[in-house]
């Protein structure tokens, strides 16, 4: 972008209309535009550099994008912004590289806090931390609670597991959550907490979260969010998994208009009406119904191959993992949200978990009518371990799959973690974009951050490159999932694409080739005939840089600017 003439500062009362030219505009309207006009935060035309002249004299402001590419903002459809602020701001474990490197990090984290963190008790918040998974070490398990205890002192800590499924607490941190912690499932007295357990540690961890930790690990993540081109996230928030407080908070400060708009669900059972006081647009998002592959807690039809290493190291007899919810359960919370006009939504991973979805699904279309499911276009986050007639049931429902291709790139393969937990043959059914793509289900594409990171490019380039060749979709394909694609979900369609009337939320990106890439090359070379009127994106094979953000932008409103 011309560094002489840059976009308008946020909220400069100035500028109604702006006029973006120079560049590549990637649009439905006019697959080769150059130009767009903004006017009053919505596009207001889409065109050719020579048509832009008419509108260059009446523009409060017009900007040279210097053959800058100009894109619909990213929409991350499942995020936890606390959790990710966290991991951005605190203790990130996500590349350590063995056992000792992670309790070396987790000591200098530790003696780095101030005094009174130090020294037990809870009182200026308990320490957070993230990222830690055993399958890349090379002694294959985490760390034991002595070992945990040695690195922390009296600090009440709690560091949860790549999946967030698990987690390391300190006994400082067990200590508050309770005297009936060792009664719940998934309690260990050494080894890191799952199931009940966990969730009875995170909220122990998260109600001691001082106002300004949370606050500031919001606005860490806000801030990252906008300078990767997201320009809205879906928070997926829950008793279990955050607090009321962090929610309304979240919400409130999205809501002065600095950074991404944030769209908020809460996951509680027959929460209705709770929902709706809390502000979000959903009773859903991580509603459990099992956990995940990696802590063994997603819900199989047939066990873990790795099922007796487990029962060895943990004593957990577990051979296919949690069931939290019933079909029963299921059908009764969509029914009390389709009869409210809300939309429901659930986590599910494993086969059997997904399975359990469907029929409680469509138990509820059977009472309050199939048409009225529909509408609503309930959610189902994750969508894993998927077959034929699963994927059918997902179309039939009109259920959005709400995904994260990343967790391919990060433990998909023949040699990946999901291959050692469920063997090669399952492994190879997980994520299986193209085929809900062929069936008609709608993709929502996210990271669940702090699961798997911020980065936008990265999701779209996983989908298009999957691990299991026949799961791969083409980038346009992605890309639409990852823009329009959350917008849908949220049941606006007019919104996630450059054309007149649509809110002009876009993102601005380095000038470079621009490519069409899909798994079947004839595709790809008929695309790329003019006559095809197909736009181009960038370059995503794997190898090569993803696109710089230069600039977000929602409703009209700058919210990043690079160099600024």
């Amino acid at each position: 972008m011309n560094q002489a003439v840059t976009l308008p500062g946020p909220g400069d009362p100035t500028v109604r209309t702006l006029l973006l030219r120079g560049g590549d505009v990637y649009s439905p309207a006019d697959p080769f535009a150059t130009a767009m006009l903004v006017q009053d935060g919505t596009v207001a035309w889409v065109g050719s550099e020579s048509a832009a002249d008419s509108y260059a004299r009446d523009a409060d402001a017009v900007v040279d994008l210097a053959d800058a590419l100009v894109t619909p903002a990213f929409v991350d459809a499942h995020v936890h912004a606390t959790s990710t602020g966290l991991a951005l701001t605190g203790l990130d474990l996500t590349d350590c590289t063995g056992l000792a490197e992670a309790l070396r990090r987790i000591q200098d984290f530790v003696q780095r806090q101030p005094a009174g963190a130090r020294a037990g008790g809870v009182r200026s918040g308990v320490l957070m931390g993230h990222g830690w998974d055993e399958t890349r070490w090379p002694e294959g398990r985490p760390p034991t609670l002595a070992e945990l205890d040695l690195a922390c002192g009296d600090a009440a800590v709690y560091l949860s597991r790549t999946d967030v499924h698990s987690a390391l607490a300190s006994s400082a941190l067990r200590a508050v959550a309770g005297s009936d912690l060792a009664a719940l499932a998934g309690h260990h007295p050494e080894q890191p907490l799952t199931r009940a357990a966990h969730h009875a540690v995170r909220r122990a961890a998260l109600a001691h979260q001082t106002p300004q930790q949370r606050e500031a690990a919001q606005r860490a993540m806000l801030r990252r969010a906008a300078e990767l081109g997201i320009g809205s996230v879906h928070e997926c928030a829950g008793p279990d998994i955050s607090s009321p407080q962090d929610l309304t908070a979240l919400l409130a400060l999205a809501a002065e208009g600095d950074g991404p708009e944030v769209f908020g669900y809460w996951g509680e059972l027959g929460a209705v009406d709770t929902a709706r006081r809390l502000g979000a647009v959903g009773a859903g998002g991580d509603l459990f119904v099992d956990g995940a592959v990696g802590s063994r807690t997603a819900c199989l039809h047939h066990p873990y191959t790795d099922h007796a290493d487990q029962a060895d190291r943990t004593g957990d007899a577990s051979q296919v993992g949690a069931e939290y919810l019933t079909a029963a359960q299921i059908a009764d919370h969509v029914v009390a949200c389709t009869e409210a006009g809300l939309q429901a939504g659930f986590h599910a991973i494993g086969d059997a978990a997904l399975t359990a979805v469907v029929r409680g699904v469509a138990a509820a279309a059977d009472k309050v009518g199939l048409a009225r499911v529909r509408a609503l276009r309930h959610r189902v986050e994750h969508a894993e371990l998927l077959g034929p007639d699963t994927i059918a049931a997902f179309a039939d429902l009109g259920l959005t799959a709400s995904v994260q291709p990343a967790f391919d790139a990060a433990w998909g393969g023949s040699q990946g973690m999901y291959a050692a937990r469920l063997g090669t043959e399952r492994a190879g059914r997980m994520n299986p974009f193209a085929a809900l793509l062929r069936a008609g289900v709608p993709l929502a594409f996210g990271s669940d951050a702090p699961v798997t990171a911020l980065d936008p490019w990265g999701t779209v380039r996983a989908a298009a490159f999957h691990q299991t060749p026949e799961h791969r979709i083409s980038v346009r394909a992605a890309f639409a999932a990852h823009t329009r694609g959350g917008w849908r979900a949220l049941g606006q369609d007019d919104a996630g694409v450059l054309a007149p009337g649509a809110p002009a939320s876009y993102a601005v990106w380095s000038p470079g080739d621009l490519v069409v890439q899909a798994p079947d090359e004839r595709v790809a070379n008929w695309s790329t005939d003019p006559r095809s009127g197909v736009p181009g994106l960038p370059d995503l094979t794997p190898g090569r840089e993803t696109p710089t953000c230069l600039a977000t932008v929602v409703r009209g409103r700058t919210v990043y600017l690079g160099g600024r």
